[in-house]
């Protein structure tokens, strides 16, 4: 799920660098699929749900406490930040460099935003930089990292007989309904003004034209949906069965198909209380996919393989690393992705072939020379931060009476 997200947005931004007036008759609709690529960022909403859901539900169903909330902070920095943080930096020394922006207080101020991780809340800091346009969901990813804990609470200090599986389940549920009247109430009483808003108006007239559709609360609840089915897999038999392969291929089906829905409205595929990328269709079926694919027969084999594991360990790097590339390639040439040729398509498909071997390149080199040796760093400092505890506790009941 990680490489196909993954590739599903870089096939977008790779699309958006196509002449939509010179595509050949018959790629009509390889192209307009292409083009909602975007759709991925949901698919890597609801896998971070997934995924970072599951220590939480396992410790609650065998009645253990709340996990560390300094070892999940320290993990989720670990492994977010040293990226986000460079790719940032290089997009906004770019910005007043090669794109002539005017190094001002406004992009100075967007730059502080993204860099503390708050610029997700006003339109005027969406995207912190210049060039470099899928950074604006990390700050949204990190505000659902904060919710997460927060809504686990409850079921974890509760009495233990409202503990249950199903009761916990039916808890998250409720959450997840509260974070859709968060939304829709963002969006009814916090619209944006009409001035300057629109993507001809650059990062900031789109932020506008996004906003508030596009909202911390309401991308909680396309995550939430992910945490929701990381607790049914939890719980469902540990065993492989046949059954799993069709549901979970039932599950790929249903969420491909939502791609096409998009055609003829938004290209955010804004659906169900205005929330993008064809909500809660789309996240429904990668949250079935999610549940039903650990444990198939034919599509694990299938599906598990060297190229997948592959994209999936570099996806981050190549997901902040994307636009740089590619908007410095028509900056920088502009001739690229065939603008001005007579063969717009075979220039299209030449600088493509070049993008995705340089975001690649750069994708791997950020995964093992930053962001790995950080991940591995902090993983000995949660070792140090799990045995100190233990190692006082013993010293404790080593001494003798009355000793100080």
């Amino acid at each position: 799920m990680r490489a196909v997200a993954c590739l599903m947005v870089l096939a977008h931004h790779l699309a958006l660098r196509m002449n939509f007036y010179k595509i050949p008759p018959g790629l009509d609709l390889t192209f307009m699929l292409a083009r909602f690529g975007n759709h991925g960022v949901s698919v890597f909403f609801v896998l971070s749900g997934f995924l970072l859901s599951r220590p939480f539900w396992l410790a609650l169903d065998k009645a253990q406490p709340l996990p560390s909330l300094k070892i999940y902070t320290m993990r989720r920095a670990a492994r977010i930040l040293p990226g986000f943080w460079f790719a940032l930096t290089v997009g906004f020394v770019l910005s007043f460099t090669v794109y002539g922006f005017p190094l001002d207080g406004e992009l100075i101020g967007r730059y502080i935003a993204g860099f503390f991780l708050m610029s997700q809340w006003h339109w005027r800091t969406f995207f912190p930089v210049q060039g470099d346009g899928p950074l604006w969901s990390i700050p949204f990813e990190t505000t659902c990292y904060v919710l997460l804990p927060i809504g686990f609470l409850l079921p974890f200090y509760a009495k233990p007989r409202s503990r249950s599986p199903l009761v916990s389940r039916l808890f998250w549920i409720g959450f997840i309904a509260a974070s859709l009247l968060g939304h829709w109430l963002v969006v009814t009483y916090l619209p944006t003004d009409s001035v300057g808003r629109g993507w001809e108006y650059g990062f900031e007239g789109g932020a506008k034209e996004w906003m508030p559709r596009y909202n911390p609360i309401g991308f909680f609840a396309i995550f939430a949906i992910g945490a929701l089915a990381a607790g049914i897999q939890t719980i469902i038999p540990a065993r492989r069965s046949a059954i799993y392969d069709v549901i979970g291929a039932l599950a790929i089906v249903m969420g491909a198909w939502q791609l096409p829905q998009s055609i003829g409205g938004a290209a955010e595929g804004y659906a169900w209380l205005g929330i993008p990328y064809q909500f809660p269709l789309l996240p429904l079926g990668v949250a079935i996919a999610l549940t039903t694919l650990p444990q198939s027969l034919l599509l694990a084999k299938l599906l598990d393989n060297p190229i997948i594991r592959y994209v999936a360990t570099v996806s981050f790097g190549v997901y902040i690393w994307q636009d740089i590339v590619l908007t410095l390639m028509t900056t920088l040439f502009p001739w690229s992705f065939g603008i001005g040729s007579n063969d717009v398509l075979g220039g299209w498909i030449t600088s493509s072939l070049v993008a995705i071997v340089i975001i690649f390149t750069i994708g791997t080199a950020s995964y093992f020379l930053l962001e790995r040796p950080v991940i591995r760093w902090a993983r000995t400092r949660e070792q140090t931060a799990r045995t100190a505890p233990t190692s006082e506790k013993k010293a404790v009941q080593g001494k003798p009476l009355g000793g100080r």
